[in-house]
C-alpha cells in the first residue's frame, strides 16, 4: 500500500477533484482503483464525465515502471498515462473510452525527485538505477494478465461501458500483455500488436550481437562471448533459488516466451504494426509465413519503413530523430481499422514516411488509406 500513500501525499500539492466514484487528475483523466486481497489496482480512463456508452480501448504500456503523471516542483502535473500522449487521444475517444492501468506497485503520480532520467520511478533518489523491490516481484506476464482482467471485468460491470466490442492494444512488452489478455478473455474483440517480438525478448539481444559483429562493431569473440553470458542469464532466470536472490531475472523467464505460438491460436481479428529499424520487431518479417501455413486470415499486418521501435524517423546513423515522430498517424490507421464494419481481410501495406509504396489486399472495400 505504499504506493496508495505516496500517491495522496502527492495529490495535496495540487489541485485534484472528485468526481463519479474516482479522482479526476489533471482534468484529463478520471483515477479508478480495485482493491484486492494483497493489492490495489489503479487505472485511469481518458475522460472526466463518464456519463457516454462507449466500448473500451485498453492500452498496455511497455516494460519499465514508469507512473501515469508526473509532478514537477513547480508546475502542474502532466500525463505520461503509458505512452497514450503519443496518439491522438481525442481521435480515439470519439469512439471509445481510452484505459491505461498503471504499472504493478508503481505509484500514478510521481514527483519528479522520485523519477530516474527514464522517468522511471525510483524510492529513493540516491540510487537512480534502482527500481522497488516489490515492482520488480510483481513484474512477470501473468501478474499483468491477471490485473488486467480484473479491470476488465468492473469496467463490464459499468453504465458507460458499451460490451459489444474490447479493443486490448499493447506496444513492446505491452504487446505480451494484450497477447496473454487475449487469450484468457472471450470478451476481446480487437488486438493490436505494436513495435512486437513475435519470438519472445531475450533472441533479440543475440540478434543484435550478431548483427554488431557482422557490421565490424565488435569482434566475433566478443559477440560469442556476450551470447554466451545471455545463455547462462536466461539459465539462470529457469533457476528458482537464482530468482529468489535476484527478482530483476524474473521478466526474462516471463517475457521470453515466444508470442508466435499464442497468436496462432488466437481468431479475432489481429493487427500488427511494426518498424523497418526495430531490432525487437525484426523476425515480425516471418509472421505472415505461419499464418499462411496454418491456413489463418485474421492478421492484418502494416510495416513501417526507416521508423524505429517508437516510429520515430531514423537518420542515417541509425539514431532515433525525435523531430520525426509517427506515432500519431500509426495508432490513427489501427483505429480506422477496429472501426470497420465486415469481417477483415488479411492486406499488407508497406509505408515510407507514410506514404504507401506498395500493397498488396484481396478485397479494395478494405483498404484504409
Amino acid at each position: 500500500m505504499k504506493h496508495n500513500l505516496f500517491t495522496i501525499a502527492l495529490i495535496s500539492l495540487f489541485q485534484i477533484c472528485f468526481g463519479q466514484k474516482g479522482i479526476i487528475i489533471n482534468n484529463q483523466a478520471t483515477h479508478l482503483s480495485i482493491q484486492q486481497k494483497n493489492d490495489s489496482i489503479d487505472f485511469i480512463v481518458i475522460d472526466t464525465i463518464l456519463n457516454m456508452k462507449k466500448p473500451i480501448f485498453l492500452f498496455c504500456q511497455g516494460s519499465m515502471p514508469m507512473p501515469l503523471f508526473v509532478k514537477p516542483e513547480n508546475e502542474p502535473v502532466w500525463m505520461i498515462g503509458g505512452g497514450i500522449t503519443n496518439f491522438d487521444i481525442m481521435e480515439i475517444k470519439q469512439n471509445y473510452h481510452i484505459v491505461v492501468i498503471s504499472m504493478p506497485k508503481t505509484p500514478v503520480i510521481v514527483g519528479e525527485k522520485n523519477l530516474n532520467e527514464s522517468y522511471c520511478y525510483i524510492p529513493n533518489s540516491e540510487y537512480p538505477n534502482e527500481f522497488d523491490k516489490q515492482y520488480m516481484q510483481s513484474d512477470y506476464l501473468e501478474n499483468y494478465q491477471q490485473r488486467a482482467n480484473a479491470v476488465l471485468k468492473y469496467l463490464r460491470k459499468q453504465k458507460w461501458v458499451d460490451n459489444s466490442t474490447l479493443i486490448v492494444a499493447g506496444h513492446s512488452q505491452g504487446s505480451k500483455v494484450a497477447t496473454a489478455i487475449t487469450l484468457s478473455n472471450k470478451n476481446v474483440t480487437h488486438l493490436g500488436l505494436f513495435g512486437a517480438n513475435p519470438f519472445g525478448r531475450i533472441d533479440q539481444l543475440i540478434r543484435n550481437y550478431r548483427k554488431e559483429a557482422e557490421t565490424k562493431k565488435i569482434s566475433w569473440k566478443e559477440a560469442d562471448e556476450k551470447i554466451n553470458d545471455k545463455y547462462q542469464l536466461f539459465k539462470d532466470a529457469y533457476n528458482n533459488d537464482s530468482l529468489k536472490k535476484d527478482p530483476s531475472l524474473l521478466p526474462w523467464k516471463s517475457f521470453s516466451r515466444p508470442q508466435i505460438n499464442d497468436w496462432l491460436k488466437i481468431t479475432i481479428p489481429t493487427y500488427l504494426a511494426y518498424a523497418t529499424n526495430d531490432i525487437a520487431s525484426d523476425l515480425c518479417d516471418l509472421v505472415p509465413i505461419f499464418y499462411i501455413q496454418n491456413s489463418k486470415t485474421n492478421l492484418v499486418y502494416k510495416r513501417y519503413l526507416n521508423l524505429e521501435h517508437n516510429f520515430f524517423e531514423v537518420n542515417e546513423d541509425g539514431t532515433a530523430n525525435y523531430d520525426k515522430e509517427h506515432w500519431p498517424e500509426v495508432m490513427s490507421e489501427f483505429v480506422k481499422w477496429t472501426l470497420q464494419k465486415k469481417k477483415p481481410v488479411t492486406f499488407s501495406c508497406h509505408y515510407f514516411r507514410l506514404k504507401t509504396i506498395s500493397c498488396t489486399y484481396e478485397d479494395p472495400a478494405y483498404f484504409i488509406r
